[in-house]
């Protein structure tokens, strides 16, 4: 399986820094190919304009849309977008490891999507959510919290963890095609000590050496919508 670790963290000693190492020993030592895009590392620059491109399709006026689907004709991206669309064409399997920034994804990943998800290249004409480009891939995030598991309950504080990271799952993953997993939260890990750490990185190991067998989240397919995409059962108890 190849496999396509997204990191983001400033520090390589946090706890993501660890939960990336294990992930990349344990797949590495189990046979995986693994390719990490260590985002920080990279001094990746999360600001999406005409810096993402070698061509120009309308220098008057810029659409994003516009320039991508020019550049998807043309080969137009610059190296470093060219870079990790190759590696998301190469993957089966797509590893999101972030902590979780005041209720989402950090900058620079999410200036990793708006940059590299390019229409044309992952998304367009029709191929979105299980018709999607990456139909048939997995994807998964791996995620730290600071507060612990209960305020991210169903009935906590801060919200069902699931519906925070409905937006990554839903609306970047699946609108693109992948099939999300149930994703692997670290909860609490600034309060945790060394043996809960390393209990959640043995539980992380066994994770991500189960990825094939791990459970997907159930979103309905295209065809459960009608004409205004709503979804049939429900517009028909309207």
């Amino acid at each position: 399986m190849n496999i396509l670790v997204v990191h983001a963290h400033p520090e390589p000693k946090s706890f993501n820094g660890a939960m990336t190492r294990t992930a990349v020993a344990a797949l590495t030592g189990a046979g995986h190919a693994v390719r990490v895009s260590d985002l920080y590392a990279m001094r990746f620059d999360p600001v999406s304009d005409r810096r993402n491109f070698t061509t120009v399709r309308d220098p008057d006026f810029y659409n994003q849309q516009v320039e991508e689907l020019h550049a998807t004709e043309a080969n137009g991206f610059v190296p470093e977008i060219a870079a990790e669309l190759d590696k998301l064409v190469w993957c089966d399997t797509l590893i999101l490891q972030f902590p979780l920034w005041w209720f989402g994804l950090p900058a620079i990943m999410k200036g990793w999507v708006d940059r590299v998800f390019a229409m044309g290249r992952t998304y367009g004409f029709g191929q979105w959510y299980d018709q999607g480009i990456f139909r048939g891939r997995r994807a998964m995030c791996a995620v730290t919290t600071g507060a612990p598991e209960s305020i991210y309950a169903s009935d906590g504080l801060h919200g069902d963890i699931r519906n925070l990271l409905f937006p990554v799952n839903h609306g970047i993953l699946y609108f693109t095609g992948f099939t999300p997993l149930e994703p692997f939260v670290a909860f609490g890990v600034g309060r945790a000590d060394d043996a809960q750490r390393a209990a959640t990185l043995e539980r992380y190991r066994e994770a991500v050496l189960a990825l094939d067998a791990r459970p997907v989240i159930p979103y309905a397919p295209l065809d459960a919508y009608d004409s205004s995409f709503r979804l049939k059962s429900a517009a028909a108890a309207s």
